[in-house]
C-alpha cells in the first residue's frame, strides 16, 4: 500500500520532456505566425505616417503660394514654410528625407514606394 502511494506521487510531480517540447513547439508556431504580421503592420503604420507628413507639407506649400501670390513654377524652401505654415518640420518615421519640389509637383520621400502621395 505504501509503495503505491509513493509511485502515484512520483508520477504527479512534474511534466515530462515530451510535454515540455510540445508546448515549446506550439509557442514556436504561434511566434512564426505572429512576428511577420507584426513587422508588416509596423511598416504599414510608418508608411501611413509618412503619407500624412507629405500631405501636411503639400498643404503648407499651397498656403504659402496663396499668401505670397506665387505661381505653379515657384519652389518654396523649408524656411519659407516653417514655422509660419507648418509649425514643426516633420520627419519620415522610416528615416527618409522629404523633397518639397515646386508648386506643380507633390512633395516626395526618399524611400519611395508606399511612402508617396
Amino acid at each position: 500500500m505504501m509503495m503505491r502511494n509513493w509511485m502515484n506521487r512520483r508520477r504527479e510531480r512534474g511534466f515530462t520532456l515530451v510535454e515540455i517540447m510540445i508546448v515549446v513547439l506550439i509557442i514556436g508556431i504561434l511566434l512564426a505566425i505572429a512576428v511577420p504580421s507584426f513587422m508588416n503592420a509596423r511598416e504599414r503604420s510608418r508608411a501611413n505616417a509618412c503619407r500624412s507628413n507629405l500631405r501636411q507639407i503639400q498643404a503648407a506649400k499651397e498656403q504659402w503660394a496663396m499668401a505670397t501670390n506665387q505661381g505653379p513654377t515657384a519652389s518654396p524652401a523649408q524656411s519659407d514654410l516653417s514655422p509660419d505654415f507648418i509649425q514643426n518640420w516633420p520627419s519620415c518615421p522610416s528615416g527618409g528625407t522629404y523633397t518639397i519640389g515646386n508648386m506643380s509637383t507633390n512633395p516626395t520621400c526618399s524611400i519611395g514606394g508606399q511612402h508617396s502621395l
